[in-house]
């Protein structure tokens, strides 16, 4: 069974999901990384393929980004450094990024590459729905692989039936329609446009993510949905503490008690 279908359906609230750049800030810390936040016990995690122009991210993830290319991150570096994964790593993984450089490296390689590293989904921001549906869905399929598309405030609700009906794993829901960066907290709109989406009844579980950086925004996420996706603040840990270790400890201390 996919291991994120596993992971649902044992843990419906409650998720943490965390995503981290590969390549960042060490360009071989992949495996160290996915360690860390294994033992902190984070439930998922998200990791990011660096691109030259990663349009969806705030500052601190564009940093990352560039910094990645510039250690020689790359596709084929990162297959390289999870070739080993599943010996150390049991969570859930997915990669995150943008459409030109999974096709630069060809879709149904991609998905090859995904499946034999171990890796359970893929989030490609920038995958329009009716191309997924068209060209990309029957190769993951095959390959069993999950490909989990974004919603925002600004997604029909006919659409976002369609994607609840035609994906599976979960869905990812976009807190607001601005880039990804921490926030302090989540206004009554956006408060309104989660319980909105909650009230839709839909058949996969949902994770929010974006400006998911303290005990207020993740508590507001976790009460909304099945959990929260912490990007931007655990990218910025990284780069100001000593360790992988020590990013995860601080992390979860800033989201559970302040």
């Amino acid at each position: 069974m996919n291991r994120i279908t596993q992971l649902f359906e044992t843990r419906r609230t409650g998720i943490l999901s965390v995503y981290f750049t590969a390549g960042y800030p060490e360009p071989d810390n992949t495996q160290a990384v996915l360690e860390a936040l294994q033992r902190g016990g984070v439930d998922l995690a998200e990791i990011g393929i660096p691109f030259s122009d990663p349009m969806a991210d705030g500052p601190v993830i564009q940093h990352a980004s560039t910094q990645a290319l510039r250690n020689g991150m790359s596709l084929r570096r990162l297959f390289e450094q999870l070739k080993e994964i599943r010996r150390t790593v049991r969570m859930p993984l997915l990669l995150m990024g943008y459409l030109n450089p999974v096709m630069q490296y060809g879709f149904e390689a991609f998905c090859q590459s995904c499946a034999a590293v171990g890796i359970d989904g893929m989030i490609i921001p920038d995958l329009p729905f009716a191309d997924y549906m068209a060209d990309y869905r029957a190769t993951a399929v095959r390959y069993d692989l999950k490909v989990i598309m974004l919603i925002t405030p600004e997604t029909s609700d006919e659409r976002i039936h369609l994607i609840d009906e035609h994906t599976d794993g979960f869905i990812y829901l976009v807190s607001s329609a601005a880039t990804t960066g921490a926030q302090q907290v989540f206004d009554d709109a956006r408060q309104a446009y989660f319980r909105r989406i909650a009230q839709m009844h839909l058949r996969n579980p949902r994770l929010i993510g974006f400006g998911i950086s303290n005990r207020a925004t993740f508590g507001a996420a976790v009460a909304n949905a099945s959990g929260a996706i912490v990007g931007s603040k655990f990218v910025q840990l990284l780069s100001e503490t000593a360790s992988p270790d020590e990013a995860v400890a601080t992390l979860l201390k800033t989201i559970n008690n302040g």
